[in-house]
């Protein structure tokens, strides 16, 4: 077995023995703190019965903490040149597999299907800053599926331990009423329950990244915070609240009806105990909810 990977010194080592370059275009930001490794592998409570998909291995100290414990560990990586080093790095380790490609190129159903021999599964990452946003959708997106992959016999996605800057983080976790809640705050808290892990320095990484990150834990709900009918005209309707910040909820819904009467979206507003004049970020998932149910047989005149 090689030595644990998960300090400065190290890193140094490997990133000298391979002559390895860390690519800014790939967000590429090693962990480097063993107490912050330590923290994320609590928070997956890896066990011989369940899996992991790790996105953005690196030089495989989450993934060999997990491999020690877990019962399968499969690894994605886009950078063709980390592959040598994690299979030099985890060759001891027979419960791990390796796959080199762009995880938002992936198809989860069939990662989710080297997990058939197990429990539960979850994901686990540290996520490139550039392209947090689209993974974490992804990810999100593929958990009600994966709900519904549940129901019908398959092995459900049960939770995501990720590393992310931490504005976004915030953002998921953001109730209303604050500057950091937003559309994908609703999103995120539709589809999970989020906790906050620990915060993460930036000489927690190699190279240093500029700005604070985050872990967090979402764990997949069997069951939406809020019944919808129509999940994707809910989440049409959160998107067009949102979007334009400074506006008011009226202004922004009107989007939704082109040739409709303001007056009548305004009445109907009133009548749901919304007044027009309010701001998305004031709105609870409930009352975005209760939106989305009126309006989505609505027709744009007066009530």
């Amino acid at each position: 077995m090689k030595r644990p990977i998960v300090t400065p010194s190290r890193t140094k080592a490997v990133q000298a023995e391979r002559n390895f370059t860390f690519k800014k275009s790939l967000g590429q930001h090693f962990l480097v703190d063993p107490n912050i490794l330590r923290k994320i592998v609590a928070a997956a409570a890896p066990d011989p019965s369940t899996g992991f998909l790790e996105v953005g291995p690196g030089f495989g100290a989450l993934t060999e903490a997990l491999a020690e414990k877990a019962g399968k560990v499969v690894a994605v990586e886009v950078d063709e040149r980390l592959i040598p080093i994690l299979e030099e790095q985890l060759a001891s380790y027979s419960n791990v597999m390796l796959i080199q490609d762009d995880i938002l190129r992936c198809d989860l159903r069939q990662l989710a299907a080297h997990f058939a021999g197990c429990s539960a599964w979850k994901v686990v990452a540290n996520l490139p800053y550039y392209i947090t946003t689209p993974i974490l959708v992804k990810f999100l997106e593929f958990a009600s599926s994966s709900v519904t992959m549940k129901e019908n016999g398959s092995l459900a996605m049960s939770e995501m331990i990720l590393m992310m800057q931490k504005e976004v983080a915030e953002r998921l976790t953001a109730a209303p009423g604050s500057k950091a809640y937003g559309s994908l705050s609703v999103f995120a808290q539709y589809h999970a329950e989020i906790r906050w892990v620990c915060d993460v320095p930036k000489n927690a990484f190699m190279p240093p990244p500029n700005v604070m990150s985050q872990v967090i834990r979402l764990a997949v709900r069997n069951q939406p915070p809020v019944a919808v009918s129509d999940p994707d005209w809910f989440f049409q309707v959160v998107r067009a609240a949102f979007s334009r910040r400074r506006k008011t909820l009226l202004n922004n819904l009107m989007a939704l009806f082109p040739g409709g009467s303001k007056d009548g979206l305004a009445e109907a507003l009133r009548s749901l105990g919304v007044q027009p004049e309010r701001r998305a970020e004031t709105l609870s998932l409930q009352e975005f909810a209760k939106l989305s149910e009126y309006f989505s047989g609505w027709d744009g005149k007066l009530v």
